[in-house]
């Protein structure tokens, strides 16, 4: 039947799926360097607090029966060797009658291994594109490989994702800070997002009347575009188009880890063979029928969808809409939605040691420096995304309240500079001590862009003003204190 046929999907899906490998693989190896100091045996968030808190059946992941950093490891490293065959397209170098179901297995492995990752995450794997990935991740199960067409509804159901990430993140803005509506809020947006990058701060200082029109053309991409991805091409492909270039000026001015790249791969499937041929010196070759059990898979996944898709279509339309959530344990169909509302100053915790014995009036202070948050005013913001520095991400989070009780794994993490742990070490830019220190402590500050002039007299990228202390100095004997009470409580 035309409508499942995907005879002119050919190079779409070699396109797509080499794309999304790519990310997996980005995703894997920021596993294999980050989640076992931030939530494995004795991360930051200890991977046994997801095991108390949680049933499998709930969170299902395979570290869920095995708690272990062992696993952990073999886990990230095996996620990185699949992610390289599907690289290099190895289901393609098969012959036919085996390329579509190793290619099955082949996706199927990445989904379910990333899942034990994002379930059993916890805080730092609570981000809109960790469901985005597996949603994505779980549908290149059923797009086949080899000489045989892919489903064309599998294709469909990539773009109502993309519809779902791009229009829940129009609402959710329409529907939140004011500034969206008055066509202001760029104008907070580079200087107080997240992790800003080296193009971040001469963004900023584009006149308002450049805000106030990208701040327009936000709502017209978000809002207007999206439906095209299901018309007839071209329209299709200039509405994948206008997608990418939208996201490629994010990834330019902004740190947002794979999110962009992502939703870019995602609009590779507005496109088709004859589109890309005209633009690409590609040719497909042809191609047989798709199998009758892929076929058959194919649907009953796009029916499963459509069952799922209430929840999160319901929730989309909402006026009480949330953002980023996931309505099943397998982030099977999810909710998108970012910058509902932009924090109009930007805080920031600078964590600092010092290894003196004694705190005096005159003790000094030494700085932790991060890969990617503003601590220097003089260091250069620095481009990281596609990777992800969750650490750096979470400390943003932590630093819009003063409290550091909002956040449960920061006082771990203090505990562990103080004891010199290499892992946790190894999240930072910087150590500015050859032996632990003897107390550490965290400020916050208030954070703002200096002027051009300022930055040419100064070569500060960064003026900022403390607002107060977020922790006050403590020692190692301070949290040996601590745990020997909890001890006595238990």
């Amino acid at each position: 039947m035309w409508l499942w046929s995907g005879e002119g999907y050919w190079i779409v899906r070699l396109l797509f799926q080499r794309a999304l490998a790519l990310l997996y693989l980005l995703a894997f190896l920021v596993a294999a360097n980050q989640f076992r100091p931030l939530a494995g045996e004795d991360g930051l968030l200890p991977l046994s607090r997801y095991v108390e808190n949680a049933s499998f059946r709930e969170r299902p992941s395979l570290f869920y029966f095995y708690p272990s950093d062992r696993v952990i490891a073999i886990a990230a490293w095996t996620g990185v060797g699949l992610s390289l065959l599907a690289l290099v397209a190895t289901p393609y170098w098969l012959p036919d009658p085996y390329a579509t179901p190793a290619s099955m297995a082949l996706w199927a492995g990445l989904w379910l291994l990333y899942l034990s990752f994002v379930n059993a995450g916890q805080t730092f794997y609570g981000y809109g594109w960790e469901s985005m990935l597996l949603e994505t991740g779980f549908l290149a199960v059923f797009l086949g490989a080899g000489g045989v067409a892919p489903p064309f509804v599998v294709f469909v159901l990539l773009q109502w994702v993309l519809f779902r990430n791009m229009f829940g993140a129009g609402l959710i803005k329409l529907r939140g800070d004011e500034c969206w509506r008055d066509l202001t809020c760029m104008e907070y947006h580079y200087e107080t997002q997240p992790i800003p990058n080296p193009v971040s701060w001469f963004a900023h200082h584009r006149s308002k009347a450049f805000h106030r029109l990208e701040t327009l053309g936000n709502h017209v991409v978000e809002l207007a575009v999206p439906f095209l991805y299901f018309a007839p091409q071209p329209a299709a492909a200039l509405a994948g188009v206008a997608t990418i270039g939208f996201q490629g000026w994010l990834m330019i001015t902004g740190n947002f880890a794979w999110l962009n790249a992502l939703t870019i791969v995602l609009a590779i499937a507005t496109f088709s063979d004859g589109v890309l041929s005209t633009v690409l010196p590609v040719t497909a070759p042809a191609v047989a029928p798709t199998p009758l059990y892929l076929e058959v898979a194919a649907v009953l996944v796009a029916l499963a969808v459509v069952g799922l898709s209430v929840r999160p279509t319901m929730n989309m339309l909402s006026e009480g809409q949330v953002m980023n959530t996931s309505f099943d344990p397998l982030h099977l169909v999810n909710t998108y939605g970012a910058f509902g509302s932009i924090t109009r100053d930007r805080y920031e915790l600078v964590i600092e040691g010092t290894a003196d014995e004694v705190l005096t009036d005159g003790t000094k202070w030494r700085a932790y420096e991060f890969k990617g948050k503003p601590t220097d005013p003089e260091q250069r913001p620095r481009q990281v995304a596609p990777y992800h520095l969750r650490l750096d991400w979470q400390l943003w989070f932590a630093a819009m309240s003063p409290s550091p009780y909002r956040s449960p794994w920061f006082p771990r993490l203090l505990g562990k500079l103080l004891e010199g742990d290499e892992a946790t070490l190894d999240l930072l830019a910087e150590n500015p001590f050859e032996e632990p220190p003897e107390y550490v402590r965290a400020i916050r500050y208030r954070y703002g862009y200096t002027t051009p002039e300022e930055r040419d007299e100064t070569g500060r990228w960064w003026e900022r003003e403390r607002v107060g202390t977020y922790v006050e100095p403590v020692s190692r004997e301070d949290f040996e204190g601590r745990g020997r009470r909890r001890q006595r409580l238990r």
